[in-house]
């Protein structure tokens, strides 16, 4: 998915001084951003005063949308460099498209998973006859800069690894956790897991002390280490936990997001995560000249152009708490 915003900001992200070394609740409220006519998306990450968790960088909630007689989903071909993109819906379906001549149909529970590289374009849309509902979060993850460069791919599994106990099915999209293992390629410690808890559930999640975590909740009414987590809303956890309390007051899903803090700082604007304001702007040059991000056959429309890229890079600022 794109980020669509026309007055996209540079946002220096990553290093360890934003991390927070110790067990927090840090409700994380959503900016409201419309993608396309039909599609409004609530933006967790890059939030104000949170970049990233682990290596995740950017994260989107969209919908339950009715998108009955509607187009639904409409995000024309668009470039990336320099991370992954995870698509991962609970309701509908969405057509991938890419410039490595890819074309998969995404549905509920199945993980898209687009490496970038240093060059790829895509698109994303809904089938022309689709489901009335559409439900989902697009995710982006940050490639540490010894992979940042590797051939662009597109992975599509339909069968993922799940752990269950009274109440609780997870569902692994990436990583580790509590011994099995995600076929999705990583290059980072990192772990993405779509949690369902049943109505009365009340269990314990196994963590990794070294990894931070938040939680995203996507449906129902559920308690995270006590808080409750609103659909649409992200609780930042920090590290230092070995387990989560989770409890459910009705059948709900959360999706558990962590990793090693990201140790290198991070230039990230539009569709790219670079190093540098050069780099960035060496990017945007290449896809309006139509010269290094390969085309999407295939796709009813024009290409996604740039907007303007701000013309001083913004300095790093961290925190250490």
């Amino acid at each position: 998915m794109s980020n669509l915003d026309r007055q996209a900001a540079l946002s220096v992200c990553g290093g360890r001084g934003f991390v927070v070394a110790e067990p927090v609740r840090e409700l994380l409220t959503p900016r409201h951003v419309q993608l396309g006519e039909s599609t409004e998306v609530r933006r967790l990450l890059p939030n104000l005063g949170r970049r990233m968790v682990g290596a995740w960088a950017f994260v989107d909630h969209y919908g339950p949308d009715d998108i009955a007689g509607e187009p639904g989903m409409q995000v024309p071909p668009h470039p990336h460099m320099g991370l992954q993109t995870v698509s991962w819906l609970h309701d509908g379906e969405v057509l991938h498209r890419d410039s490595l001549g890819s074309l998969r149909t995404i549905r509920p529970r199945e993980l898209g998973l687009m490496t970038s590289g240093q060059a790829i374009s895509h698109s994303e849309e809904s089938p022309k006859s689709h489901a009335r509902f559409l439900h989902g979060a697009q995710l982006w993850v940050a490639l540490p800069d010894a992979h940042r460069h590797v051939e662009p791919h597109f992975q599509h599994h339909t069968e993922l690894p799940a752990i269950t106990a009274p109440g609780l099915t997870a569902t692994l999209i990436l990583g580790e956790l509590d011994g099995a293992t995600s076929p999705g390629t990583t290059y980072t410690p990192i772990v993405g897991a779509d949690l369902s808890l049943s109505s009365g559930a009340e269990t314990r999640l196994p963590l990794d002390p070294d990894f931070e975590y938040a939680v995203l909740s996507m449906s129902g009414q559920a308690e995270v280490d006590g808080v409750p987590v609103l659909p649409g809303s992200m609780l930042y956890l920090g590290c230092g936990r070995t387990e989560l309390p989770l409890r459910a007051a009705t059948d709900a899903g959360l999706m558990l997001l962590g990793g090693e803090p990201f140790e290198e700082e991070i230039v990230m604007w539009w569709n790219f995560i670079g190093r540098s304001h050069e780099e960035i702007e060496e990017a945007r040059k290449g896809w309006m000249e139509s010269s290094r991000f390969g085309e999407v056959k295939g796709y009813d429309g024009d290409r996604l152009p740039a907007p303007e890229l701000p013309p001083v890079a913004l300095k790093p600022r961290g925190r250490v708490r």
